[in-house]
């Protein structure tokens, strides 16, 4: 068993959607003088907007193009999906702290935040935990009528005192409950006991699971098949000062997306044996596994069959890391003997079976590779691994292996993957994270993708990409909607 963060998670602020509409990628500057400073003060802000994002003509062209394209499949649409917040009756607000919104610059704050899901009060009813930058996450209790009703008080996990990133729901000791893990950006991660109503209390101290670091997301999985779920913490880098900002954040480095290539800025992630108890032990370099990737997710897969689980662990700047599991005792690094090339530049991983051959796929999002160079707009999603970055390797650190977009890793059934993004149409424009389900009931698992970001990058389309017959991706979000 394992469970993962973002396999229910979106990190739900992205980056820019391409489109073709075929205009020029020049930006207008324009200002915005009703933004008020901390002091109540007016500010202006230099808003960058794509030409082809303030003419909104590639929306219409996007939609007729999956209409057209839809079509001429023989995928099931005849279906939408409808806005149901104000129904819902969440209120609840994602804050983020001024390095990603009035002061924004490139710091890894503006990867935003999660959401995960779980029954917590055994009431046989999901309920909703939000994730928050600035002020108090929140836990929302479904009532079974597609309502729900705010109990973060009383169940005692709002954290507002820190910057929360992402969080898990496990069951780490066996009682039938699901207890919660927070990560945090230097506010030491978080480790909640559940009461079995629903109340949990905090015991990361207690449990070893407290670090202070600049963490992201975590993966529960039975490593050593001893029936416990142990642990595992992507730490991105540091990208922080110790400067403090408004609302207590730490201020990003001003250079904080060249921290790859700073030895000294390194954070390696930790991965956590559950000893019973809920007690836990690092045991990352013990096991052979010291990943010291730029890692904001991972998954846990069987890849070989073995029936212990392997990791795959995106690096969202470089190449992704792959180590395979030796009964328990230890881990090897096959990353470059199984997975040579990879996404440069991952954010998102899903594990599932994408052509019910009983084999499992993996499927890896790639948003900072849009970001690598000035792609002109377009409406197709061809996979662009001919663009010629402008950087250099001594940024890409990837010795010519990085794949510039999406990846989707095929099951072979032997141990090894082919690499079928193309052939299957799994691209996309700066997508974050990506969640599996058979959303139109046909037996094939579809995928969503959260993408966008905040300003001045929020011109982003979601994706919603439905599988025909195991065969390949057909766009649908206009055609949902």
């Amino acid at each position: 068993m394992f469970l993962n963060n973002k396999n229910i998670l979106f990190i739900a602020i992205a980056i820019t959607f391409l489109s073709a509409c075929g205009e020029p990628q020049s930006v207008a500057q324009q200002k915005q003088p009703k933004v008020v400073g901390a002091g109540g003060e007016p500010l202006e802000v230099a808003k960058i907007v794509p030409r082809w994002a303030a003419e909104t003509a590639w929306l219409s062209l996007r939609a007729d193009q999956q209409a057209a394209l839809i079509a001429e499949s023989d995928v099931f649409y005849d279906f939408v999906y409808s806005d149901q917040l104000e129904d819902s009756g969440i209120t609840f607000v994602n804050r983020v702290v001024d390095d990603a919104s009035r002061d924004y610059k490139g710091v890894h704050y503006d990867h935003g935040t999660g959401v995960s899901v779980a029954d917590v009060d055994s009431d046989g009813i999901l309920d909703i935990y939000f994730t928050n930058q600035v002020g108090a996450n929140a836990l929302w209790r479904g009532r079974g009528d597609g309502t729900f009703v705010d109990i973060t008080e009383n169940a005692g996990v709002g954290l507002a005192d820190r910057i929360s990133v992402g969080a898990s729901f496990a069951d780490i000791d066996n009682d039938g409950d699901q207890d919660l893990f927070v990560t945090t950006v230097r506010g030491g991660n978080v480790l909640f006991e559940n009461d079995g109503t629903g109340r949990f209390k905090d015991v990361a101290s207690e449990s070893g699971l407290d670090y202070t670091g600049h963490s992201s997301g975590s993966l529960f999985f039975d490593y050593d098949n001893d029936g416990l779920l142990d642990l595992y913490v992507t730490n991105v880098g540091v990208y922080t000062t110790d400067v403090q900002g408004a609302d207590g954040y730490m201020v990003g480095f001003e250079d904080a997306f060249t921290g790859h290539t700073k030895p000294e800025r390194t954070e390696s992630s930790i991965l956590y044996h559950n000893d019973g108890d809920n007690r836990f032990t690092d045991v990352s370099e013990s096991l052979g596994i010291v990943n010291n990737r730029w890692s904001g997710d991972l998954a846990a897969i069987d890849a070989n069959n073995d029936g212990w689980m392997d990791l795959y662990i995106l690096n969202m700047q470089g190449l992704d890391g792959y180590y395979e599991n030796q009964q328990g005792k230890g881990f090897v690094d096959k990353s470059e003997e199984v997975f040579p090339r990879t996404s440069w530049g991952a954010m998102g991983i899903q594990v599932f079976d994408f052509d019910n051959d009983g084999d499992m796929d993996i499927y890896i999002t790639d948003m900072h590779s849009d970001m690598a160079d000035q792609v002109k707009p377009l409406l197709t999603e061809e996979k662009r691994k001919a663009i010629q970055p402008k950087y250099s390797q001594e940024f890409f650190k990837d010795n010519g292996n990085g794949i510039f977009g999406n990846t989707f890793f095929r099951n072979e059934g032997d141990g090894q993957f082919t690499e079928v993004s193309d052939e299957i149409n799994a691209e996309n424009f700066w997508p974050w994270g990506l969640s599996a389900g058979d959303l139109n009931a046909d037996g094939y698992q579809d995928v969503f993708i959260a993408s966008s970001m905040n300003y001045p990058w929020r011109y982003g389309s979601n994706s919603v990409m439905l599988n025909q017959g195991g065969n390949q991706f057909v766009d649908a979000e206009f055609a949902l909607a």
